[in-house]
């Protein structure tokens, strides 16, 4: 829904597309620390050229802020979202806990995402079929489930950064095929991604935008 940005409140400009897992956790993060941006839902096939100016990459999720400093890579904005206000405690303590945090998001932006990638669009790669690196990218949702069959969550007992930068990626293998993700002997980690899919913040992030125009009324999210 198109609101007027109140007066005297300046708010970053985020490009989105409801359906990118990168952007996904972009706006999962916005959500949890109650920031508030103008959305503009980008069209991939169709990018603004107001994107390309702030971003020549093309790619979403990309955060403007109200100084002109453009961040461009979804892990960023989660941090510097959360680390202006982490009212749900997603950020860890301790130097230590948040090496390992980001070592396991790193995983799954490394070799996760390239087999992702791969299963989800074979065609893109020159690949009959993606089984193959289905079958790879299952070891990393393997090691997910084990930490999940002793922990709620993926850090502990808490959702935290982890949770939210990981989970739309694992979404997305599981839609991929599922059927099959389904019949994998991964109780622990269907929980958790069927739980992640309930909760009020997917909700809010999936809210559906009609395509970003230089015409349109301001859109705020989350929604104030």
């Amino acid at each position: 829904m198109a609101q007027s940005a109140p007066a005297n409140a300046p708010y970053p400009v985020l490009y989105s597309f409801r359906r990118c897992p990168y952007a996904m956790r972009a706006r999962l993060a916005l959500v949890a620390s109650g920031t508030v941006c103008v959305l503009r839902e980008v069209v991939l096939a169709a990018k603004p050229a107001a994107l390309l100016q702030a971003s020549p990459k093309g790619t979403v999720p990309v955060l403007v802020l109200p100084d002109g400093t453009v961040l461009e890579q979804s892990l960023g904005i989660m941090l510097w979202a959360l680390r202006r206000k982490d009212v749900q405690h997603w950020l860890p303590t301790h130097p230590q806990e948040m090496d390992a945090v980001l070592q396991l998001i790193a995983a799954c932006d490394g070799d996760f995402k390239h087999n992702l990638d791969r299963y989800k669009y074979p065609n893109r790669y020159a690949l009959p079929d993606g089984a193959g690196h289905r079958d790879v990218g299952a070891q990393f949702l393997l090691m997910l489930n084990g930490r999940l069959s002793i922990q709620r969550h993926l850090m502990g007992e808490h959702f935290g950064l982890a949770d939210a930068a990981i989970a739309p990626f694992v979404r997305q293998f599981a839609h991929t095929d599922p059927a099959w993700f389904a019949n994998q002997p991964w109780q622990a980690l269907q929980q958790w991604l069927q739980n992640f899919e309930a909760s009020p913040h997917f909700a809010t992030v999936m809210e559906k935008y009609t395509a970003w125009t230089e015409d349109q009324a301001v859109v705020l999210f989350p929604p104030l």
